[in-house]
């Protein structure tokens, strides 16, 4: 069937979902559009354009929107502190929910924006587009293929030049722990992917360096143990003198038993493992083997749409629904806490006390 949407938010992030992300399941009659929001009014025109809507079918109330279009589902493209009133407003009309990722601004509101959306009965997603985008994906479903032997440990790098003000959006300059909240919550959420179990420990410092043109931290170094025993390290910065990985060009390398896998700059390379090799002392000049990346029709959150169609065409729900998402939001709130704590956060216990915590 096709389902009837309601986007919320067209600028921005939203005015990316306007020309990229649904015309395609639009094209292929997954969904119309039946309706779009936004306070700003001028960003109407991003609906207007790319989603064949009539100015009428736009709004600056969420609200009204929802009272006057019938509609199976609405999109979440808002700043994250206005998340849990659109779900508020969702719930109410009886609507599934797609949102951008973080799930909202704090745990504890993540965590009752999961048990509203679990109480209504409700069918919620979070579109983690850096987990699902091409080259993650490649090197996620190489680990899973079992090829490489058991997974070790994981290493993780987002290293940037931004540091003078307005390099990474002024907003970010001013608000707390900008690295973690707008950075880390893609990085650690592929890793602990990536890793393929809960994370039960983590350690985080964060540091501002005088250098640098921001009011918190925007340098960090992250250790994760994962319950099934995998480990990673995760290297972020903004503030440094070039970028290595930043954006869209990340660095992962994942030391598994019979091979060392290299993520970087969107280029995949294998280095199996050669017992002859063991006893070299040195740098290695051994070649790596060049890994393909997968090949599909949709990425990121072109690709979180389709997945979440298919969870409402078939029950079966995305990975990244809401309940599974508190784990990334979890590692965020981890992470600022033991950088704040100046100690090991055990993940699992931060969420559970905000599970006992929520009121609603």
């Amino acid at each position: 069937m096709t389902y009837r949407v309601i986007q919320v938010g067209t600028g921005g992030q939203g005015a990316r979902w306007c020309e990229s992300f649904l015309p395609p399941h639009v094209e292929q009659d997954r969904i119309e559009v039946v309706a779009a929001v936004d306070v700003d009014a001028s960003a109407h025109e991003n609906a207007v354009e790319h989603l064949d809507l009539d100015e009428s079918d736009c709004y600056t109330d969420t609200e009204t929107a929802f009272a006057e279009n019938d509609a199976d589902f609405c999109t979440v493209v808002t700043p994250p502190w206005t998340h849990e009133e659109v779900v508020d407003a969702a719930v109410e009309h009886d609507l599934d929910i797609l949102s951008e990722k973080p799930i909202a601004d704090t745990l504890e509101a993540s965590v009752r924006i999961a048990e509203k959306v679990d109480r209504a009965g409700l069918k919620m997603g979070v579109t983690m587009s850096h987990r699902f985008d091409q080259d993650k994906t490649t090197v996620r479903r190489r680990l899973r293929s079992g090829e490489p032997g058991p997974l070790d440990y994981l290493v993780g790098r987002f290293t940037c030049n931004a540091r003078t003000y307005g390099r990474w959006g002024a907003f970010r300059h001013e608000m707390d722990n900008p690295l973690l909240v707008e950075g880390a919550v893609h990085q650690l959420d592929f890793l602990a992917d990536m890793a393929g179990a809960k994370c039960e420990r983590l350690y985080a410092d964060t540091w501002l360096p005088e250098w640098a043109e921001y009011e918190d931290d925007v340098q960090a170094t992250v250790q994760m143990r994962f319950e099934n025993g995998v480990r990673a390290t995760w290297e972020g910065a903004k503030a440094n003198a070039t970028t290595l990985n930043g954006w869209h060009s990340d660095y992962l390398r994942a030391e598994c038993r019979d091979e060392t896998l290299v993520l970087d700059g969107r280029e995949i390379t294998r280095y199996p493992y050669d017992q002859d090799e063991e006893t070299v002392v040195g740098t290695n000049e051994v070649a790596g083997e060049a890994v393909p990346l997968d090949e599909q029709e949709f990425w990121a959150n072109a690709w979180l749409v389709e997945q979440f169609v298919e969870w409402l065409d078939t029950g079966e729900p995305m990975a990244t629904d809401v309940e599974s998402n508190l784990q990334s939001v979890a590692l965020v709130e981890a992470a600022i806490e033991s950088s704040e704590r100046d100690e090991a956060v055990d993940v699992q216990e931060l969420l559970a006390e905000a599970r006992e915590n929520v009121e609603l």
